[in-house]
């Protein structure tokens, strides 16, 4: 029990507390987007970039970490489209949709303070070795999915569909700060030195990147009201919340994943779906609402799964 109040509400109550004042009329929608945009578009691949940039990538990009994730994911992603196409009867622009809401975690503005506060900064590793290939390899999936699903019967070639993916996917600000950190982490092992002052101003940045994050998430959230397809939004939450970290649990321990491994792998796969989720359905035009209700209503549940995962987890 002392987990959920010591680890889990203090970042609800962030969140929550964004939520009170968008509800109240004191923090108003262009506010909470004008928050968003700063920590979404610079505050968090300011984070994404130092983390990259000072990873021990060749000790944490281990396949016994990274598969049971990623399988998990995509069993997840494969459970919702079916449940969406055959049980529930939608068009399959909507089953790709939902089934992206069931597939994308939210593994850093969620994940990561989670996870620091469980088990402290020095357990986050397995956790950027995800994320480096979160938002690429699950963006890319989706958009190509969604491109060759909305280009049935078109005369469009193959590589005309994945270029516009990867065309889409490379101009994301958080693949960016990714790409960046690489880069720099390559570099910083070839030898380049970067002066003190620089990684100062980084550092007050990535302070910034959470703490609005998830201000700004319950502002946004305030909007996500659930309305309808309560059947649709139950099954992606519960695809989100119990399937996707059962899998990598499931796996992890097959595979003998390490302590450390597997508490980054199944608590960022508890996660709920990130507002990127609704992002990903409104910019198709599909599947909004269940998307939209589903970031609100797992969101809220999390705060009880996460808590049961970390007292599965050793």
């Amino acid at each position: 029990m002392s987990a959920l109040f010591t680890i889990v509400l203090p970042v609800f109550l962030v969140v929550g507390f964004g939520y009170l004042v968008s509800w109240r009329g004191w923090f108003s929608e262009r506010d909470a987007d004008g928050l968003m945009r700063f920590a979404q578009n610079f505050a968090v691949p300011c984070l994404l970039f130092a983390s990259m940039a000072r990873l021990d990538i060749e000790s944490e990009f281990r396949l016994s970490l990274l598969l049971p994730f990623y399988i998990g994911a995509f069993s997840s992603f494969a459970l919702g489209w079916s449940g969406a196409r055959y049980l529930f009867r939608r068009p399959l622009p909507d089953c790709v949709a939902i089934g992206f809401v069931c597939l994308f975690s939210n593994t850093v503005l969620m994940g990561v303070p989670i996870t620091e506060r469980a088990y402290g900064p020095a357990a986050l590793s397995g956790n950027w070795a995800i994320i480096v290939l979160h938002s690429p390899m699950l963006y890319t999936f989706g958009i190509t999915t969604m491109e060759f699903t909305r280009a049935r019967g078109q005369d469009l070639s193959v590589g005309r569909v994945a270029l516009r993916a990867l065309s889409g996917v490379l101009r994301t600000p958080l693949v960016i700060g990714i790409a960046c950190g690489v880069v720099m982490n390559l570099s910083m092992r070839a030898g380049l030195v970067m002066p003190a002052g620089f990684w100062a101003a980084v550092d007050m940045l990535v302070r910034a990147a959470l703490p609005a994050a998830l201000f700004g998430l319950g502002g946004i959230l305030y909007r996500y009201r659930p309305e309808g397809d309560l059947a649709t939004i139950a099954m992606c939450c519960v695809c989100a919340l119990i399937l996707h970290p059962a899998i990598t649990y499931g796996l992890g321990r097959m595979a003998g994943l390490d302590v450390a491994g597997m508490r980054s792998a199944v608590v960022t796969a508890s996660m709920a779906p990130g507002v990127n989720a609704y992002l990903f359905a409104n910019i198709y035009g599909s599947a909004k609402r269940v998307a939209a209700s589903t970031v609100l209503v797992a969101t809220a549940a999390s705060i009880f799964t996460i808590w049961m995962w970390l007292a599965i987890l050793p």
